[in-house]
């Protein structure tokens, strides 16, 4: 199948399912999709002892498996993960990489972990100048997978379980199988055009190498279960520097790519500092580039000296604030941000002071920008979220992905897991912190959140473990949860499922259907243009990994003063499952 008949399947594929999500869901997008409905029904969950939540059932009750027989909340966030990489395969896997921050209760602070891989040792920029950007699949999209390093050095300096035990679970569903929902269902066959031109894909993904499965009907993964007994038998080091490593190396340079047995040898995930910002109170904590939650950072320190709750919440003038934050962070984020190693500002540099003032003063209270530029004065750049906490008070906020949908679209016949396309965040412009060059670590759009809050004595103290999935949704879906409960009193739930808005580029925004139409008009009038999700997708922006995904979908862990509060998105799949 030629590229152009790829890309116009998908398109039909993604507008008729777009569509038909709203009716499921219970909820239309705004720009003509529909009437009013009551956005969502769903509630707290309520947990005495622990909780784990995830965008999937079955990942989330193995993880709360592993809580009941007296694990951690670390060795039930790897079980979650690794169970999401055989229900949700389209989504995350170990051919993708993983970022997690973890509050470690005895010690009383905040650890963070960058579980990202980067650019091919044959990835050099020569190779890629002719091309406007690094393609969106195939081989020369793919990167090193990052993810089975991450789980590993987590288990092994705070988890209680071995990488064995803590795969078991994923083990038997990939070899036993499992019934598929009708939301996976439907997502997987989005993409069976991405899947259906790479003979190890084809094999892996589709039944009888020749249509998605169904709704209930059961799915089997053989050669993932046997590619991750491998891994429990041998450790991680049979992907980095061993067998399993130097079988994707050589498939993926014999399809063009740029991946040498050398960049699996060398490989390890790093442990970072997260940084943070006050608001009203609250610490919001981020992990440091190569990813993207420096802007919601840089969004909420803008925002912070206006009356936010004056506005009243989702009114015009509200998201009119939030949506000119977002732009002007996302022009700094993509300037300036990619592999830290060749940052040429300081991530602090961002969140100054002086540098945040200056942003703030180009929103106009009544006006749209056209479009926002970088900070002057510093110029010289699919997805699985998941969280857990335990009963000893450990917390774990862990995100793992391949980037597009199935990532690469390629799977090494025989190992039953999908390669990322992560190559998308290397940019062909010169002189960037993320310009394609061999071993860079490519811009990331995966992000946990975790959000801290000051006791009586003034020390920090764990209050949010939460994230949001959906690209470059990220980090203004993180801002709008976040206001929701700090400033508008809702619960967990609540500030999940309330209605956001998603801005593009330019003053393209779209907003979920529960924000009233006048609201909208109003906007529009200040210069925003209501953006149709559908139409945001035949232009390329798509990056959702669900029916409701253009928005993001996420899942949230609340402390309280005794127990948890979790909540798990309605427009996902997912439940928060409790003990």
């Amino acid at each position: 199948m030629n590229g152009l008949k790829r890309f116009l399947l998908w398109a039909l594929a993604i507008i008729t399912l777009v569509a038909l999500s709203a009716i499921v869901a219970g909820f239309s997008f705004r720009a003509g999709l529909g009437t009013p409905t009551t956005q969502f029904q769903e509630k707290a969950v309520y947990a005495p002892n622990g909780v784990v939540t995830t965008s999937q059932p079955l990942a989330s009750q193995a993880g709360l498996t592993v809580l009941q027989r007296g694990g951690n909340a670390v060795d039930a966030a790897v079980t979650a993960a690794a169970v999401l990489t055989v229900v949700e395969p389209y989504m995350t896997g170990i051919g993708g990489d993983m970022f997690a921050m973890v509050w470690l209760e005895k010690e009383q602070r905040l650890v963070g972990i960058n579980g990202s891989g980067h650019a091919g040792a044959l990835m050099t920029f020569d190779k890629m100048a002719e091309r406007r950007r690094v393609p969106d699949e195939g081989p020369e999209s793919i990167t090193l997978p990052g993810a089975l390093s991450g789980w590993a050095k987590l288990l092994e300096a705070h988890g209680t379980l071995t990488l064995a035990q803590a795969l078991a679970p994923a083990i038997e569903l990939a070899e036993k199988g499992f019934p598929v929902s009708k939301a996976t269902a439907i997502e997987w066959a989005l993409f069976e055009s991405k899947i259906n031109w790479d003979k190890g894909s084809r094999a892996t993904f589709l039944i009888d190498g020749s249509r998605t499965p169904a709704a209930g009907e059961w799915f089997y993964n053989p050669d993932y279960a046997n590619t991750l007994k491998l891994i429990a038998a041998n450790g991680p080091q049979v992907l980095y520097g061993g067998e399993l490593g130097e079988k994707i190396a050589a498939r993926v340079q014999e399809l063009g790519g740029f991946l040498m047995q050398s960049d699996f040898a060398n490989y390890s995930a790093e442990w970072v500092e997260p940084m943070s910002v006050s608001f009203k109170g609250y610490q919001l904590w981020e992990l440091p580039p190569n990813g993207q939650g420096i802007a919601a950072l840089e969004m909420l320190k803008i925002l912070e000296p206006y009356d936010l709750v004056a506005m009243k919440h989702n009114s015009a003038e509200y998201l009119h604030h939030l949506i000119e934050a977002k732009k002007l962070a996302y022009a700094d984020l993509e300037h300036f941000v990619g592999d830290p190693a060749f940052m040429q500002v300081k991530p602090e540099q961002l969140l100054s002071d002086e540098v945040v003032a200056k942003r703030r003063a180009f929103i106009d209270a009544d006006k749209a920008m056209k479009r926002a530029d970088p900070e002057p004065s510093l110029t010289t750049s699919d997805t699985t979220y998941l969280s857990v906490a335990d009963k000893d008070g450990n917390m774990v906020s862990f995100i793992n992905s391949l980037a597009g949908p199935f990532g690469s679209g390629i799977v090494v016949p025989g190992t039953g897991f999908a390669l990322q396309n992560r190559g998308v965040g290397l940019s062909v412009q010169p002189g960037r912190a993320n310009t394609v060059a061999p071993g860079r670590k490519p811009f990331h759009t995966i992000i946990p959140g975790f959000v801290t809050k000051a006791d009586a004595q003034g020390k920090q103290q764990p209050w949010l473990s939460f994230g949001i999935v959906g690209g470059p949704q990220q980090p203004q879906a993180h801002v709008q949860m976040l206001l929701n409960m700090v400033l508008f009193d809702m619960d967990i739930q609540e500030a999940i499922d309330a209605p956001r808005f998603r801005h593009w580029e330019d003053n393209n925004v779209s907003f979920e259907q529960a924000i009233p139409q006048s609201t909208v008009d109003k906007l529009y009038t200040m210069g925003h243009a209501p953006q149709n999700p559908v139409m945001a997708t035949a232009q390329g922006f798509f990056h959702g990994n669900n029916p409701g995904l253009v928005f993001g979908g996420g899942q949230g862990v609340m402390k309280s003063e005794k127990g948890y509060v979790a909540g798990s998105d309605s427009r996902r799949d997912g439940v928060a499952a409790a003990h």
